[in-house]
Parts: structure tokens; sequence; C-alpha cells
């Protein structure tokens, strides 16, 4: 499948006490793509997940920042390939499909996206307010951008080089999925969606994911990923909403002055008016923004054209 022998393909997996299933992951992965390297960084595990990994072959690595926000970010920085596939340590995801995500990198998609929900998570998840979730970041994000993006949040990915090293990760935890998708969409990035089938974990295995606190932080950063990347419908919206509010309180002090020549509230007209004027001044500070942030897009693009090139200088000089 890799015509390509000077093609280097990266399996990325953070983990965090996955002694149970690590060793089988990172053996499914190499019995996948025997010339991949499968690097295991381990986030502060307090079990033998690093003996393990180690034991069946990965390049391990420790990451002291808690967080698999904070350990892909220092994946992204520290390795370097042509293909990087990531996967979580759990055994939810087939290593058999990364050939085809690998595939389809190299025919130039930015991302490649193992959509779960079209295959078998509902039946396999049986943990009912994650489905739920799912569905609530995916329709948010759909709508908010125009796109039809099954699976928002799956951690099972691949990617080009030239999009793990522009991607900027802010995000620290679960909720960088999230912020992945929606940095992708925003740029117009070349997605394919793949389906695949996901399995729950083992028994004995224990989900890190804390329903209502990371489902908090995935709404948090939609929200504030939706403000800075769609500043014009953000602010512009809600400035239309404070504007009008403020525009009809004044119309009511203007009919009853109309009506018998007297302003008889005062205090109703001020916060009227105050709100007119706010309402104007987030229209504006939208405008603003929209214009920054379509600088923003300019300058990644001359960012994502600049490392392709590095990429493609750096294959002709290996050959």
């Amino acid at each position: 499948m890799l015509t390509d022998t000077n093609r280097r393909v990266a399996i990325l997996l953070p983990c965090y006490n996955e002694e149970l299933t690590i060793g089988k992951v990172v053996a499914d992965f190499k019995t996948a793509l025997p010339d991949a390297t499968v690097y295991v960084y381990d986030n502060n595990s307090t079990d033998r997940t690093a003996q393990i990994a180690t034991d069946a072959g990965a390049v391990v690595r420790k990451e002291p920042r808690q967080g698999k926000g904070n350990v892909i970010r220092s994946m992204f920085e520290d390795i370097d390939a042509d293909v990087y596939i990531m996967a979580d340590g759990d055994d939810t995801y087939p290593a058999e499909a990364a050939p085809a995500m690998v595939a389809k990198v190299l025919e130039g998609y930015d991302m490649v996206i193992g959509d779960r929900l079209s295959s078998t998570y509902f039946e396999e998840n049986k943990r009912p307010f994650h489905n739920f979730g799912n569905r609530l970041v995916r329709d948010s994000i759909n709508s908010m951008f125009g796109t039809h993006v099954t699976d928002i949040m799956t951690g099972y990915r691949a990617f080009s080089f030239t999009f793990v090293k522009t991607y900027p990760v802010l995000s620290r935890g679960f909720e960088v999925e999230t912020e992945m998708t929606i940095h992708s969409l925003n740029n117009n990035l070349k997605l394919y969606e793949m389906p695949i089938k996901y399995r729950d974990r083992p028994e004995g295995s224990v989900s890190k994911l804390d329903t209502v606190g990371d489902g908090i932080k995935v709404m948090s950063t939609i929200f504030r990923m939706i403000r800075e990347y769609k500043p014009l419908p953000f602010f512009g919206g809600l400035g239309a909403i404070i504007a009008i509010i403020g525009f009809v309180l004044t119309s009511g002090v203007a009919f009853d002055y109309w009506k018998t020549g007297i302003v008889a509230r005062f205090p109703t007209l001020i916060g009227a008016v105050m709100l007119v004027i706010a309402g104007l001044l987030c229209i504006a500070t939208g405008i603003i923004l929209d214009v920054i942030a379509k600088n923003d897009r300019k300058s990644f693009i001359l960012s994502t054209n600049h490392f392709s090139l590095l990429r493609r200088e750096r294959h002709s000089d290996a050959k």
C-alpha cells in the first residue's frame, strides 16, 4: 500500500493507566503497519502501562503534564513523520483500519476521521450520557459551520505532516478532539470520514472520562472556538439582540412623549439608550474581530504552504 518506502508512519498512543490493554493495542498496530513506529506517551500512569508497552516493542516517552491535550501537544512537537495515526490505548479502536487511513492521507487528505457513530458506537457504548453528548456536540458544530461531519469527538484519526506541524493544541484535556475538528472546519482543510467498528472497553478497563466535567469542558471549548472563529455571527447576533431590546424600550418612552409631551421614565430612557449603544459596539467588535480572523486564516494558509515546501524538500533530499 505504501508505494514510497521513504514514507514514515507514526502510531501515537496517549496512555494513562492502560496496563490491561496497551500490550494488545501495540501488538495489533505493529501487525497492521509493520513498518510504522509505535509511540506510547505515558501520562503519569501509576500501573505497569509503560513497562508493558516497552515489552511489546513501543517507543515509550513520559509526559508529566496531566491531560490528553498536553500529551498530544508533546507528540506533535516531538515526532516527525509523513503520516500520523492517533488512537487510544484502551483497545476500543480497530488497528486493522489503520492502513486504509494511511492511504487516504497519502492521497492528500489533511485529516482522516475514524467515524464510530456510523457504525457500532451506540450499540457498544453503554454510557447513555456519552451518546447524548456526542449527538449534542455534533449537531452544534455542524449547524454553526454548515457541515455534515458525523463523529466530532472520535479519538481515532490520521494526520498529514502539515496538519500536525501547523495545528495549535490549546486544550489540555479530552476536549482536544473537538478542538481539532473545529480547527479543520474553520480552515477548510481536507477531511475524510471513514467508518470504523468501535468496541467498548474490555471488562476490568475503566474509562478516564468524567461525563459531567469533561462534557462541560467540551461545551466551553465549542463556545470559545465559535467566539474566536465566528466572531461576526457571535458578537453581531448578540449585539443585534441587545440593540433591539434597547430600541423597543426607547420606542416605548418616545411613544409616551408623543402622547403626553413629557418624558416620564428617564431611567428607562437612559438604560435603553445604553443598550442600543452596547449593541452597536458588539456589532462593531464582531466586524473588527471577523477581519482579524480572516487574516489569521490567511496566515495559516501561508504556514501550511511553508511546511508543505519543507516536506517536499526533505523527500527530495532523501531521494
